[in-house]
């Protein structure tokens, strides 16, 4: 027998895709092992996102690629998931910046805008022609976003927006930030374009993690809006968590595209690596390492495809997506850790993608909800009881 080099191929996972989605992940597949593969340890290492590439993924269709109309593809929830899948197979700083860009910030508009918004930035965000960032998180509020201190008052027909967002991703680099604040009706979203005066941005330096991707704190120093700038669609906390399980949708494939090419490293490796005058896949204890991670990611994509069929028939449900966060992302990590051992000293190196790899997933393990407040959501449609207080 031969060495699997698909780990997914264990239980033969693409006969469950259509020919189009299979179509689909060999495309973005292809892309990137041409585009970024070989580019991504020293981007990585240099903490460099490659803003040129925008506009190439814009052209592929992956931004917003799951939504409808203003130049979206209107893509199925599966094949948006497989993208997702290969996106974060190179690295989850790539996934990040198509989740943020899609998920978060053009959702927000496609979602909650008006007309005249959607037509405003919609189609120049799905070709990658501006950037968006989405700012929720603040210094003291992640896990609790109603506490939010960011407030916006009336003046007139104008908003006066004043606070600051931690830990965005394109924050640095947006031209437009979907931006949610305090108001005396509630929580509400703001549409704030890059120059607006009293808004600026600073990236987070010195980071262990997501290292090829842009994080920043967004500040408002009494920045003037018009009416024009709220989203009129959204009232409450609900609007930006809608927003959330898009993003958390995609990261449950993202993830498994992490595991998936962590344990192809660890497997390539352990058949080329010769110890006591045999590879060392050969060995009882490797092979049980490298059975338990290829069933538990197989398993993390049976779960993915699972979820994406449900969304795709619009059954799908917030508790099941903190289902496949906190799994996949769970699993993820612990496949990662593994075969950063397989590898030995190796596995240091940015040569191989595992420690990478897990190093990344250690942010995504912590955004879009942690893994207790997952854990709490899961406890609460188990019991009907919430235990977050």
């Amino acid at each position: 027998m031969s060495l699997m080099k698909d780990p997914l191929d264990l239980l033969n996972v693409s006969s469950l895709l259509s020919e189009e989605e299979r179509d689909i992940q060999t495309v973005v597949r292809s892309f990137l092992d041409d585009r970024v593969r070989p580019y991504i340890g020293e981007w990585f290492e240099d903490a460099h996102f490659a803003r040129e590439l925008v506009p190439e993924l814009g052209k592929m269709g992956l931004l917003g690629m799951h939504l409808t109309g203003y130049g979206c593809v209107g893509a199925s929830a599966v094949s948006y998931g497989l993208a997702c899948l290969e996106l974060e197979a190179v690295d989850s700083g790539l996934r990040s910046f198509v989740s943020v860009q899609g998920s978060l910030s053009m959702f927000s508009i496609w979602k909650w805008g008006s007309e005249e918004q959607k037509l405003e930035w919609l189609p120049r965000l799905a070709a990658g022609e501006a950037i968006g960032c989405f700012g929720l998180t603040e210094p003291d509020f992640g896990s609790n976003p109603a506490g939010m201190r960011t407030r916006a008052v009336r003046d007139g027909g104008d908003w006066i927006l004043n606070g600051s967002k931690m830990w965005i991703t394109n924050g640095g680099i947006a031209d437009v930030a979907t931006v949610w604040a305090q108001t005396d009706e509630g929580i509400r979203g703001f549409l704030v374009p890059r120059g607006t005066p009293g808004f600026t941005t600073g990236n987070i330096k010195r980071k262990l993690s997501l290292r090829a991707s842009v994080t920043s704190e967004l500040s408002f120093d009494n920045v003037r809006l018009p009416a024009s700038a709220q989203l009129p669609g959204a009232r409450g906390l609900g609007g930006p968590l809608a927003c959330l399980n898009e993003a958390r949708f995609g990261i449950l494939f993202g993830a498994v595209g992490a595991a998936r090419d962590s344990l192809q490293a660890a497997l390539a490796y352990a058949d080329s690596r010769i110890q006591f005058d045999k590879p060392i896949s050969a060995f009882q204890l490797t092979q049980k390492k490298l059975a338990d991670m290829a069933v538990s990611l197989n398993t993390s994509m049976l779960l993915a495809l699972h979820l994406g069929r449900l969304k795709d028939d619009h059954l799908l449900r917030p508790e099941q997506v903190s289902v496949g966060k906190l799994n996949n992302v769970r699993e993820a990590i612990a496949i990662a850790r593994e075969c950063r051992t397989i590898l030995g000293g190796s596995g240091i190196s940015l040569e191989y993608s595992p420690l990478r790899h897990a190093n990344n997933l250690e942010s995504v393990l912590t955004y879009e909800g942690t893994n207790e407040v997952h854990t709490l959501v899961v406890g609460q449609a188990l019991t009907g009881q919430s235990a977050y207080r």
